[in-house]
C-alpha cells in the first residue's frame, strides 16, 4: 500500500471589497444634516430679534430692526465691502504669518529641551498680557498703517499654533521614532514622513482656533488707530449711535470669521481624511 502525499488545497483568494463611491445626492444629505441644526437656530434667534423690535420692547438706538439693518447694508454696501475687504486682508495675512513663525516655534520647543525652557515662559508670557492694552504702543511704533493691525492679528493667533503644534509633535509614537532610527532615516525624514503628519491633527485644531482670533485681532488693531476697516466703521457707528451700522458691520465681521474657519475646516478634511474626526460615524462610545 503505497502512501500518497496530497498537497493542501491553496486558501481562496478573499474577494475585494468594492469601492464605496458616494453620490451626490447622499453628499448633499450629508450636509442638509449637518447644517439644519445650526440653521434652525439662527431662524430661531432671527424670529426672536424681529419680535422684539417690531413690539417695540427695546428702543431703535439700542436694537434696530432687522429691515433697519437691511436697509442700511444695501445703502452703504460699497463701503462696508470695502472696509470688509481691509479687515479680511489684514486677517488672512496675521494667520498665515502667525502660523509660519508658531509652526517654527513649535518644532523648535518640540525638538530642544533648551528652547523649550527658554522659548515657552517668553511665549506664555506674552500671551497673558491684554493685547487692547498694547495696542496703542502698537500704533504708536508702527504708525496707522496695516502693520499694526497685522502684528495684533499675529499677536493673538500665534499661541494656539504653538501650543497645539508642540502637542502634535510630541504624541507620535516612540516605536514609530525607534524603527525611524533604525532605518537609517535622517531627522529631515522623521519629520516629514512621521512627526508632521502625526501632528496635523493638533495642529488643524489649533489652526482653527487662531483663524478667528486673528479676526479679533485685526479689529483691536482697527479700534485703537485706523481710517479704514470694519473695527474702524464699529467706532463710528458706536460714537454715532448708528446701531443699524453698528449691527451690519457685526454681522459681516462673523461671516468673515466664518468663512475663513470654513475654509481651514476644509484644508483639514484634505490633508487628514484617514482620521478619526474626519469620520463620519465614529461611536461616542464603545460597547
Amino acid at each position: 500500500m503505497t502512501n500518497e502525499t496530497r498537497a493542501d488545497p491553496a486558501p481562496p483568494t478573499p474577494a475585494r471589497e468594492p469601492v464605496r463611491r458616494i453620490d451626490i445626492g447622499t453628499r448633499l444629505l450629508r450636509l442638509v444634516d449637518a447644517i439644519w441644526r445650526p440653521a434652525a437656530l439662527l431662524a430661531l434667534i432671527f424670529v426672536a430679534w424681529w419680535v422684539i423690535t417690531a413690539q417695540g420692547w427695546v428702543a431703535d438706538y439700542l436694537v434696530p430692526t432687522p429691515v433697519q439693518v437691511w436697509e442700511r447694508t444695501t445703502q452703504d454696501w460699497s463701503s462696508l465691502m470695502y472696509h470688509s475687504y481691509v479687515t479680511l486682508y489684514e486677517t488672512v495675512v496675521g494667520f498665515l504669518l502667525a502660523s509660519v513663525l508658531g509652526l517654527a516655534t513649535a518644532v523648535a520647543i518640540a525638538y530642544s529641551r533648551t528652547l523649550e525652557r527658554t522659548l515657552y515662559p517668553i511665549v506664555l508670557f506674552a500671551q497673558v498680557i491684554p493685547k487692547i492694552a498694547i495696542a496703542p504702543l502698537i500704533v504708536v511704533w508702527f504708525g496707522n498703517d496695516l502693520a499694526p493691525k497685522i502684528i495684533l492679528a499675529v499677536l493673538i493667533a500665534f499661541f494656539p499654533v504653538v501650543v497645539s503644534g508642540v502637542a502634535g509633535l510630541r504624541s507620535t509614537d516612540p516605536e514609530l521614532l525607534e524603527l525611524s532610527a533604525t532605518m537609517g532615516a535622517s531627522r529631515w525624514q522623521t519629520f516629514r514622513k512621521i512627526r508632521f503628519p502625526n501632528a496635523l491633527p493638533h495642529l488643524m485644531a489649533g489652526e482653527k482656533v487662531a483663524v478667528t482670533l486673528a479676526v479679533v485681532g485685526a479689529v483691536v488693531g482697527e479700534f485703537v488707530g485706523a481710517s479704514e476697516g470694519l473695527g474702524y466703521q464699529l467706532m463710528i457707528a458706536n460714537g454715532n449711535l448708528d446701531a443699524p451700522l453698528l449691527f451690519a458691520a457685526l454681522i459681516l465681521m462673523s461671516l468673515i470669521g466664518i468663512l475663513l474657519f470654513v475654509i481651514v475646516e476644509v484644508l483639514e478634511a484634505l490633508l487628514i481624511p484617514w482620521h478619526a474626526s474626519r469620520r463620519s460615524a465614529t461611536p461616542l462610545t464603545t460597547s
